[in-house]
């Protein structure tokens, strides 16, 4: 995965200043501790189980120009902070596309799409 200078939604991001000093995404493993003591750890969307709510953190801002009007699509139609998503179904073969619930509203994304999206397992709210 290629470094990012830092989560897309900028200084206001809960990823804030993550990225600083050219350090990679990969590095970054943020930890919560919920009720009942046990770690949770934020993945890429693309890592999830199937049939997992889990909260949107941030997306990634790749270097990339292609890969950052992918993210900007991403962002235009959905995948912001606080959102909650599950992965519905993988296809076949090859586990791809990734069938994706946000919200009301089921898309099909590739896994390197899906990988640009952070998430923390366990939505707090979804219907």
């Amino acid at each position: 995965m290629m470094p990012c200078t830092q989560g897309f939604f900028g200084s206001g991001s809960p990823n804030a200043g993550v990225f600083e000093n050219n350090s990679h995404f990969d590095n970054w493993i943020p930890r919560v501790t919920t009720t009942n003591g046990a770690a949770l750890a934020a993945i890429s969307l693309d890592q999830l189980p199937n049939n997992q709510w889990a909260t949107v953190l941030d997306v990634l801002r790749p270097e990339e120009t292609e890969s950052r009007e992918l993210v900007l699509r991403l962002t235009e139609i959905g995948f912001v902070p606080g959102e909650a998503v599950r992965i519905v179904a993988n296809g076949v073969p090859g586990r791809e596309p990734l069938a994706v619930r946000l919200g009301h509203t089921t898309f099909a994304l590739r896994r390197h799409e899906a990988s640009f999206i952070r998430v923390m397992p366990g939505a707090a709210q979804h219907g």
